[in-house]
C-alpha cells in the first residue's frame, strides 16, 4: 500500500490509519509524484491512496499516469475537496474518501481494494465500474450511485440534483461539467435546468405551447415529465429516432 501526500501531518495520519487496518502488510510514504512513482518501480503496490491537491503533478494527474500501467495499482483519493469526484471516477478510482478520515469510510475502501483483487479476471475492471458511479453524501456517509440508475439531472445553482432510482441526491457539480463529462453515456441537454439520460426517455410530447420529455430514475415510478426548450426539441427528437433502442412518442 502506498499513501501520497505532500503535507506531513496528513500523510502521518494516513499511513497511522492505513496500518491499523488487518488486511494490509505494509505501508508506503510519499510526498510527491516523483517519490511515488519511484517507489511503484521498486516495489509490489497494490494500491495507492492519493491526494489530489499537490504541486507538481497533482493526484488525478498521478493516477493518469497509473491508467498507463500493464498492471496499474487501484487508487482511492483521499481530499478535502469534494467537487472533484467526478473528474477522479472517470480515472478508475475505487473510492474517494473525504478529510479529515474516518475510519469507518477507510475500511470500506479497503474492503473494496481487496473485493476487486479477488474477483475473476472475466468480471468487470475498475475503469469499466467506476466511470459509470459518482459518489454523493448521504446521513453522513458516502455512497456510491450507478450513473445507470440516474434517469435526470436538475440545475440548482454551483450545484446539481442526481435523480435516481434511491432518490435525489445534492453534488456540487456544475451542470455544464456533467453534461460534458456524461455525453458519451447518452445524457443530453433539453432545457438550461436540466440533462435527461436518453436509455430512460420514454416519450416526448407537447403540453401547451410547448414540449416535456417523459423520464424515469431506472427502476424507480412515476416517471417524471421535464420541460424541454424549444431549441432543443428537434435535437432531442432526432436524438431518439437514430437510436433504434429507444422507445418515444410525440404529438
Amino acid at each position: 500500500m502506498l499513501a501520497v501526500d505532500d503535507e506531513r501531518p496528513a500523510l502521518d495520519e494516513l499511513c497511522y490509519l492505513l496500518d491499523g487496518q488487518d488486511s494490509i502488510e505494509r505501508v508506503h510514504a510519499a510526498r510527491d509524484a516523483t517519490t511515488a512513482l519511484r517507489v511503484l518501480r521498486a516495489h509490489s503496490i497494490d494500491a495507492v491512496f492519493l491526494d489530489i491537491n499537490m504541486p507538481g503533478l497533482d493526484g488525478l494527474e498521478l493516477a493518469g499516469i497509473f491508467t498507463e500501467f500493464a498492471a496499474p495499482p487501484a487508487v482511492v483519493f483521499v481530499t478535502a475537496h469534494d467537487d472533484r469526484a467526478v473528474a477522479a471516477f472517470d480515472l478508475g478510482a475505487v473510492d474517494y474518501l473525504l478529510k479529515p478520515i474516518r475510519v469507518a469510510r477507510l475500511t470500506e475502501s479497503v474492503q473494496r481494494i481487496v473485493a476487486q483483487r479477488s474477483r475473476p479476471a472475466q468480471e468487470p475492471t475498475r475503469a469499466t465500474e467506476n466511470t459509470e458511479s459518482i459518489p454523493v453524501e448521504l446521513g453522513g456517509m458516502t455512497t456510491i450511485v450507478p450513473r445507470s440508475s440516474i434517469g435526470w439531472v436538475e440545475a440548482e445553482g454551483d450545484y446539481t440534483r442526481l435523480h435516481s432510482a434511491k432518490g435525489s441526491h445534492i453534488v456540487r457539480i456544475p451542470i455544464s461539467s456533467l453534461e460534458t463529462r456524461w455525453a458519451d453515456a447518452g445524457f443530453v441537454r433539453v432545457h438550461r435546468s436540466y440533462l435527461v439520460s436518453l436509455p430512460l426517455v420514454t416519450g416526448i410530447r407537447s403540453q401547451g405551447t410547448g414540449y416535456v420529455v417523459v423520464v424515469r430514475a431506472n427502476g424507480s415510478s412515476p416517471e417524471a415529465q421535464l420541460p424541454v426548450s424549444r431549441r432543443h426539441v428537434k435535437e432531442l427528437k432526432d436524438r431518439l429516432i437514430r437510436d433504434p433502442m429507444q422507445k418515444w412518442s410525440g404529438r
